[in-house]
């Protein structure tokens, strides 16, 4: 098996030898997840991941997670095939400490925490916005190791596409998005439908486990006067088929879907308020049995923003959440309503080679008690091109209803809380090339876990027992340039449990991530490599290793007319044998091919950096 250490040096090589070539300059991308409003990246000082929609094309992924888990610093686990659960730990933070955001509305549901990514399809996607590190200051609970915002497409402002597609497992997939101007309104239509007949769940397994998925999303924007006024509804719902502990064949129908309006006005001045009420449903039903999980959850949140000048802007606001989760196990019930009130407050400041952020955060959770988080962010300018920063913040997470009321439940809880630091700094060299080195050490304590109270293993509560450290060094390179695409992002980290001195489950120590994509004509082409080390997971009496992996995809797009494009892609080129977790399986070499139509659509390689700046500064889910 390759090493990571050899992997890197064949992507560099690749990289040098596109730095050769010529052309335009990098795009200014815009950001919304990490300050809740509107900001270009290179004015962020927290560690950020963009993904734009031409990346999630060029990628020909089928899941939200296998275009996540090509970044340094994501770990990414799945129990199984296509639809199962997926889990994401953030620069080593538990995989609970993520919080989900679609169009800006919270989907960690209140039952087990873990947000269903693998329910969202990526052709309904406009951006991926991934912000590292605490941000619980400006979001409330779960956000420790970082926040993941989904952003879906604005059909209204690319056009009429339609896409269908086939691939290894008997893998069939159709999509139809778009949107029309209504005068000073606009709609946004999307429509994705995935089937797959997938591959044994688990290792000793021989009996194929498939997924189903239909997802749609609609959206209404208009102008009334100065305000405007968005209207927006995703759902995914499906059935998600797998092995039990037994290797018994069992399945499972799954619903998620979120409603929100948002209203924004400017006020005297330079005030802009918005106003935002959104909806939760989130439930999974248990087909052989009555066994079920359930989440709903309405939230109202009013944010205040202040331009005081060009060099200083202030933020205020409040969020109240209202959450009901339930569920049935085994024939035992849990029923818990919980109410979250949330206040927080922001500055930013920028003069001359200065810039600074600070922000505070007040909870005040039912069941959790009361917390209060901050960030503090300073970055000074050495020379154009070059920014040094230094980060500080805390974040918390509340047990949730199954943590409290589930298996082991102990309704006296305390919240997990984390302390994290981080020194960095950025390089840009020209327009084309930027460099950035970050260390980072983030403290948890008061992890939950399932202590035992008898020798019977089955026999105890959840407690707040654990404590643990991460530190890491996070080093990328990225590259644009006319034709050229690239970017390397290696990442270096010890998670450990603080009492026992033991690596944190399912989380590498090393990995390293490289994309390099090159057009030629009306064909683009492209490689992404992912090597991961050795992960500790658990297994009975001891824990297992799972050993390291280097995964390696292939893709290419043909623009045939301007109308018509094929893709096609290689996942697994190397047909590597591998496990996220123990004793479940991975999917072998495979080939997916998809035809795609967009009347009177220019690839979206060709659009201008002006055009796509104005379709990010309008509405804080950055539309």
């Amino acid at each position: 098996m390759s090493s990571p250490v050899h992997s890197f040096t064949v992507c560099l090589a690749l990289l040098v030898s596109a730095a050769a070539e010529a052309a335009a300059p990098v795009e200014e991308q815009i950001i919304v997840t990490a300050t809740r409003v509107p900001t270009p990246v290179e004015e962020v000082l927290a560690p950020v991941i963009v993904i734009d929609r031409e990346a999630i094309e060029r990628s020909g992924a089928t899941d939200v997670t296998e275009v996540l888990r090509f970044h340094a610093g994501l770990d990414v686990t799945r129990s199984g095939g296509p639809g199962q659960p997926t889990a994401v730990f953030i620069r080593g933070a538990e995989s609970n400490h993520t919080l989900v955001l679609v169009d800006g509305v919270r989907i960690n549901p209140g039952t087990i925490g873990l947000a269903a990514l693998q329910n969202i399809p990526p052709s309904m996607i406009e951006r991926i916005e991934v912000v590292k590190g605490p941000r619980s200051a400006l979001y409330g609970t779960d956000a420790i190791g970082g926040v993941i915002n989904v952003i879906t497409r604005r059909g209204a402002r690319d056009g009429w596409s339609a896409e269908v597609g086939y691939g290894d497992y008997d893998t069939r997939q159709a999509s139809l998005n778009g949107g029309f101007g209504l005068g000073r309104a606009e709609a946004d239509f999307g429509v994705s439908w995935l089937d797959s007949d997938g591959f044994p769940t688990r290792t000793t397994d021989d009996t194929d486990r498939g997924f189903e998925n239909l997802s749609a999303n609609l959206q209404l924007r208009a102008d009334l006067g100065p305000a405007s006024v968005a209207l927006r509804h995703w759902r995914a719902e499906g059935t998600t088929e797998y092995s039990d502990f037994f290797l018994t064949p069992v399945d499972q129908d799954f619903e998620t879907a979120t409603t929100s309006v948002e209203v924004a006005v400017p006020l005297a001045g330079s005030v802009a308020a918005r106003f935002t009420a959104s909806h939760l449903d989130d439930r999974i039903q248990q087909n052989q049995a009555p066994d079920y999980l359930q989440t709903k959850r309405d939230t109202a949140d009013a944010q205040f923003d202040w331009d005081f000048s060009k060099t200083q802007s202030f933020s205020a606001g409040a969020m109240f959440a209202r959450e009901k989760a339930s569920s049935e196990s085994y024939g035992d019930l849990m029923d818990s309503d919980t109410n979250v009130v949330s206040l927080y407050a922001q500055d930013r400041i920028a003069v001359n080679a200065h810039r600074a952020l600070l922000a505070v955060g007040y909870t005040d959770h039912e069941t959790a008690g009361q917390e209060v988080t901050w960030n503090a962010e300073y970055g000074y300018t050495l020379a154009e091109g070059t920014l040094l920063y230094a980060l500080a913040g805390t974040g918390f997470r509340a047990p949730d209803a199954t943590d409290r009321f589930g298996f082991g439940g102990n309704p006296a809880l305390e919240p997990e809380r984390s302390r994290t630091l981080e020194l960095g700094g950025r390089h840009r060299i020209g327009a084309h090339h930027t460099l950035s080195l970050a260390a980072f050490r983030n403290d948890i304590e008061d992890l939950i876990e399932f202590v035992t109270t008898s020798y019977d293993p089955f026999d105890g509560e959840n407690r707040n027992v654990q404590q643990a450290r991460i530190e890491g060094i996070e080093a990328s390179y990225e590259y644009g340039d006319g034709p050229w695409r690239a970017r390397v992002e290696a990442t270096y980290q010890d998670p450990r449990d603080r009492t026992s001195g033991d690596l944190l489950l399912r989380r590498s120590q090393e990995s390293l991530a490289a994309s390099v994509s090159r057009t030629l004509g009306s064909i683009e082409l492209g490689v992404d490599v992912l090597a991961v080390g050795d992960r500790e997971d658990f297994g009975f009496p001891e824990p297992v290793t799972l050993d390291g992996y280097v995964l390696a995809n292939l893709t290419a797009r043909w623009q045939v007319t301007r109308s018509v494009s094929l893709s096609g892609r290689i996942e697994n080129v190397f047909d590597e044998q591998y496990e996220l977790a123990s004793t479940f399986n991975t999917p072998d070499r495979g080939v997916y091919v998809s035809l795609r139509y967009s009347p009177g659509g220019a690839p979206r390689a060709a659009y201008s950096a002006e055009a796509r700046t104005d379709r990010t500064e309008h509405s804080w889910v950055t539309d």
